[in-house]
């Protein structure tokens, strides 16, 4: 009964949309790059500098937005080394993105401890807060769940409707999945395929930072290294999960934080009295397997993805 009643309070789902928002992020990006045709393993090194970034920029004097900005870039940055390498020069996407990762984040710990050698507990900034829209956060348990939260969040749900615009609405977006599918469809009509897929690892990558950044800057208001905490991982498989759809993949991450912000609720009830919390601890990440063996067997997995291209090859 206690379940049940944690199921249908206002802020259980609060805590659900919260905690999905910058999974929503970086599972667009992911989705976007693997869209194209790339698979982009660099996801969790790029939140973690993304995180740093945008909370460093803030910090040192910068507002929220052009922090989040600042985010954005160098989540960019590293985008453009893994496209430069994945893409043009072909390397291994495993290979590269498991690099990228270890890269972002050793640069990350580098430039925490050079702009900050001194100290022990991370410093606070003033974060994003809750903007309550009028009369729709009235509504008993979706208004406090859905419209009381914060800026970002607000942006990563509408971002969810602005890439499904792009990708199936657009003739960029029929490029740009023509780019995962058919390269050399794309080629014959004179398009760049490696402009495709560049661009799109490269603003992918700066979507994953801005999940980054959300935490630093909308969940917590300082920076630790521990708190990407391998949600880039999985939002590569929301993005399977999702079936390469933005749709999909939303649906995925607010899935996974409910199971998140549910097993907290129960380690504070009697039943987790009784059961060491490690079983509550990996619960969400149990039942998001099962859901994704469910999900992938009926998933369409992008034709040429992790396939690389050569202009004139067959």
């Amino acid at each position: 009964m206690e379940i049940l009643d944690i199921l249908l309070s206002a802020s259980f789902w609060a805590a659900a949309i919260r905690i999905a928002s910058p999974l929503i992020f970086a599972t667009l990006g992911e989705l976007i790059c693997e869209r194209a045709g790339v698979l982009n393993l660099g996801i969790e090194g790029i939140m973690v500098a993304g995180a740093f970034a945008g909370w460093m920029a803030v910090y040192s004097g910068l507002g929220l937005w052009p922090g989040v900005a600042v985010a954005m870039v160098v989540g960019m940055g590293f985008g453009a080394v893994h496209s430069l390498l994945t893409v043009p020069f072909g390397l291994s996407q495993h290979v590269v993105g498991l690099g990228v990762t270890l890269l972002a984040t050793s640069s990350t710990y580098y430039a925490y401890r050079l702009a900050l050698p001194e100290v022990t507990s991370p410093p606070k900034i003033t974060a994003f807060q809750p903007w309550e829209i009028p009369l729709l956060s009235d509504i008993p348990l979706i208004g406090p769940a859905l419209f009381s939260q914060t800026p970002l969040t607000y942006l990563a749900f509408i971002l969810v409707g602005v890439v499904s615009l792009v990708l199936y609405r657009t003739p960029l977006g029929l490029a740009l999945r023509a780019a995962g599918e058919n390269p050399a469809a794309v080629a014959a009509q004179g398009l760049s395929v490696t402009g495709l897929r560049m661009g799109a690892v490269i603003v992918g990558s700066g979507l994953m930072a801005v999940g980054g950044a959300f935490l630093t800057m909308s969940a917590f208001d300082s920076f630790f290294f521990e708190m990407v905490n391998g949600r880039g991982w999985i939002c590569i498989a929301l993005v399977v999960f999702g079936a390469w759809k933005p749709g999909k993949a939303l649906l995925g991450a607010v899935l996974f934080a409910a199971f998140d912000a549910l097993q907290i609720r129960v380690q504070q009830t009697p039943l987790g009295a009784d059961i060491p919390y490690q079983i509550f601890l990996m619960t969400p990440y149990v039942l998001s397997i099962l859901a994704l063996i469910v999900m992938s067997r009926r998933a369409e997995v992008p034709a040429a993805l992790m396939v690389a291209f050569n202009k004139g090859e067959r």
